[in-house]
């Protein structure tokens, strides 16, 4: 194994325990972490339920408190970890914060913007661009995904039982009343 990919491997670790955070809050759990000369400077989980925001993604918040600690918005020199592929609005923030690499772990083909439906990461019509590094741990970034989802659906499936088992109920207890 190279040193890289062991230092991706760890990094993307902290990521995934952001991601885990924002599982326990309810929130899509996407998480991730910005290094820079070895050491996290910022972290950030998905909050857009929380914070009924659609631009909290894991990555526009990382990003903000690194600019913030630096106090600067140009974060060259770091690296962005994050559990699943950046859309095209992180891909903009990353774009514009000038960070030198991107390593996430799944690929997301419904909104992905780092190879998946496009790739702002090389374009050369953009004044700046970023190495990608992909699939780093990618099978726990999309197992987390899956698995959450998964339950929402199967959370979904029974509140919607239990809201026809009442209405049932309801139905039984109006004919019972009227003594049918």
């Amino acid at each position: 194994m190279s040193p890289i990919l062991k230092d991706d491997n760890y990094w993307m670790g902290k990521a995934i325990a952001q991601a885990k955070k924002a599982e326990a809050i309810g929130e899509v759990p996407i998480g991730a972490v910005l290094v820079k000369d070895g050491v996290v400077i910022a972290r950030g989980h998905n909050l857009r339920e929380s914070r009924q925001d659609p631009a909290a993604h894991a990555e526009l918040i990382a990003i903000r408190k690194a600019a913030a600690k630096l106090k600067s918005w140009r974060l060259t020199g770091a690296t962005l970890y994050v559990t699943l592929e950046p859309c095209t609005m992180c891909m903009g923030a990353i774009i514009l914060a000038r960070l030198n690499r991107v390593v996430f772990g799944s690929f997301d083909p419904k909104g992905g913007a780092a190879g998946s439906l496009y790739d702002f990461s090389n374009d050369a019509r953009l004044n700046h661009s970023v190495v990608l590094t992909s699939g780093v741990r990618g099978d726990e970034t999309s197992a987390l995904l899956s698995n959450f989802f998964s339950a929402l659906r199967a959370e979904k499936r029974r509140a919607k039982l239990q809201s026809k088992d009442s209405e049932v109920d309801a139905a039984r207890s109006v004919s019972q009343a009227k003594g049918l």
